[in-house]
């Protein structure tokens, strides 16, 4: 084995496979607090080191050559490995018990594959999550049944919740299928009480003074996207686990208050299994936001694209 050839740079496999996740340069840059001229000079020069062509022209965009999808399956495992090996070490001989519990909006995203990465990780730890309505999550903390959660709750600045971290504020949107109508009375397609997007909905269109009716209730998010997308009526969300066929819809709406994303702990000193986690599913979702907010833009400009059209 040759050990003193090239060697590939780790960083720059990343910004390769956030290119293609996010579907261009300009995104990636983003994503990654760079320059979009960065980003491009990072992958030339790996083109460079490998003498291949990773990119085509398709279009007004690019496309990945024959040697880039190669190169990207590489890459995603090559990272994959990478990240199992840092947290491997950071967490030596971490054990025990961890019961996480989260919201049916964030098990619908990539935080599965953030526990299936930490149960890697940490094999001695057994880990049992609990999947439910974002009230219920709420009372199984509260009656000591888990030691971390992702909850969502009003955003509120002058209210300080102990052993709860806000990693994120984010605002509360209106979403529809791909025929959604703004109609009168408007149909709401909401999760069952108690549920603060459906308080937060009803309250704002009562202070707007435009009449609604409740058409269908589901006591899952996968349920309430189904229906919305069948055209029945639209919903409230935030952009967390949004799947790619709805559309943000905000004309003739009122708007809509924030809510906040938080991280819970349970009470007295935390298990060196629920600090690992935590400091895991901070990082994740701090990327979750990143890619979520580079599709909330993407979606607001065909919004107005069609908007736009005679």
């Amino acid at each position: 084995m040759d050990r003193t050839g090239p060697t590939v740079d780790l960083s720059v496999l990343r910004t390769l496979v956030a290119a293609v996740d996010l579907g261009g340069f300009g995104r990636a840059a983003s994503l990654l607090d760079r320059s979009p001229s960065a980003v491009s000079l990072q992958l030339r020069g790996l083109e460079a080191q490998l003498g291949q062509r990773l990119f085509r022209k398709d279009g007004r965009g690019v496309a990945l050559t024959e040697t880039g999808d190669v190169i990207v399956s590489y890459a995603r495992r090559m990272l994959e490995l990478n990240d199992e090996m840092l947290t491997a070490v950071r967490s030596h001989a971490v054990e025990g018990e961890l019961r996480f519990g989260l919201p049916h909006d964030l098990a619908q995203g990539a935080l599965p594959a953030t526990l299936a990465r930490y149960a890697r990780a940490h094999p001695g730890v057994r880990v049992q999550v609990r999947v439910a309505g974002n009230r219920a999550v709420l009372d199984l903390m509260e009656r000591g049944e888990l030691d971390v959660a992702l909850v969502f709750a009003r955003a509120d600045p002058n209210e300080k919740r102990a052993g709860s971290d806000v990693l994120a504020t984010l605002p509360m949107i209106w979403i529809g299928g791909p025929t959604a109508q703004i109609d009168d009375p408007l149909s709401l397609v909401l999760l069952d009480p108690p549920c603060i997007f459906r308080q937060a909905a009803t309250a704002a269109l009562d202070a707007a003074g435009k009449p609604w009716r409740v058409v269908a209730s589901s006591d899952s998010v996968t349920g309430l996207y189904a229906t919305v997308e069948a055209g029945l009526g639209i919903t409230v969300r935030t952009q967390m686990g949004l799947p790619p066929n709805l559309r943000l819809l905000s004309d003739g709406l009122p708007a809509l208050p924030s809510v906040d994303l938080c991280l819970r702990h349970a009470p007295g000193v935390p298990s060196a299994a629920a600090t690992r986690l935590a400091e895991l599913l901070r990082v994740s979702v701090a990327e979750q936001l990143k890619l979520a907010d580079t599709d909330i833009g993407a979606r607001t400009a065909r919004a107005r694209s069609v908007q736009a059209r005679p």
